[in-house]
């Protein structure tokens, strides 16, 4: 049965810049993670028929489709799920498969990635536009704002002196090591906590070396949880090449957080963020973050 359109097509300007007007939001494929949760936080979930595997938040998500990584992905498999409306991120991998849902007659919605609070709610606005639910978009970014002058005032209580150097670690087992500075979203979360970036003068991410890591001098080191189970837990990290050697290191102080969390440039951002500032200026030694 063939979803019937919209009375009135919900109209938005997406990451592109192209102004798109959605006819149906009847079947939803959300192609990342923040994406996926905005739209459930926007009340929406029940029309969401597919999933990327970093779409994993709320758990109900789960019990979804998955239409495999956003950064490996094929059209075919989208298209099986019959999607009237497909959203992921602007950078979804390879490009091509844009193009190919396009001329299949799909609607593709992508969202901005900047990682800051500013991307955060331009996201969240261009997801809630694209499903008609702005005024629900609007709240969500009242919260994220609300949530912000907490962390703030938490921030100005706590009075830490000094900034501490953070270093993250993208990490896929001990063969996939990288170190990730500006541009990337961990990044962006840990200088919203108030961490100073250890790997400035990097764009992105780039294979970790021993001298780059010891060249950093971090005080802390995240990485993603996940990472952190690919390298054998803590120890793991700890003897990955020119870790021992930083003051982190001799600390044992590394904050492994959950993926979707730590790279939640979304609704919980500033949540997130405090979690992130607890654990790396309040807790010695080795913390693991859960929402």
């Amino acid at each position: 049965m063939v979803p019937l359109a919209l009375a009135q097509p919900y109209r938005v300007v997406d990451a592109r810049g192209r102004a798109l007007e959605i006819a149906s939001i009847e079947r939803i494929v959300s192609l990342d993670g923040i994406s996926t949760e905005i739209l459930f936080a926007l009340g929406v979930g029940g029309k969401v028929v597919g999933r990327d595997d970093s779409s994993y938040y709320p758990p109900q998500v789960l019990r979804l489709p998955s239409v495999g990584y956003q950064f490996q992905l094929s059209a075919e498999g989208i298209l099986s799920l019959r999607p009237t409306l497909v959203i992921g991120r602007e950078d979804v991998k390879p490009p091509q498969v844009v193009e190919q849902l396009e001329r299949a007659g799909v609607q593709v919605v992508l969202v901005p990635t900047e990682p800051t609070v500013e991307g955060a709610k331009r996201k969240i606005r261009v997801v809630g536009q694209a499903v008609g639910k702005s005024q629900r978009a609007e709240e969500l970014v009242r919260s994220l704002e609300r949530d912000i002058l907490a962390l703030g005032a938490y921030q100005a209580q706590q009075a830490p002196r000094g900034k501490l150097r953070g270093l993250f670690l993208y990490l896929r087992g001990t063969q996939t090591t990288f170190v990730c500075s500006q541009g990337s979203t961990p990044v962006g979360m840990m200088e919203l906590a108030g961490l100073e970036n250890a790997a400035k003068g990097i764009r992105a991410c780039q294979p970790m070396t021993s001298e780059s890591v010891v060249a950093a001098r971090p005080d802390v080191i995240v990485v993603f949880l996940r990472g952190l189970e690919s390298v054998g837990g803590l120890e793991g990290v700890l003897s990955l090449p020119g870790v021992a050697q930083t003051p982190a290191g001799q600390r044992r102080k590394v904050v492994a957080m959950d993926d979707l969390y730590l790279g939640s440039f979304g609704p919980r951002a500033g949540r997130a963020a405090l979690d992130l500032f607890r654990a790396a200026y309040l807790r010695e030694g080795f913390v693991e973050v859960r929402p």
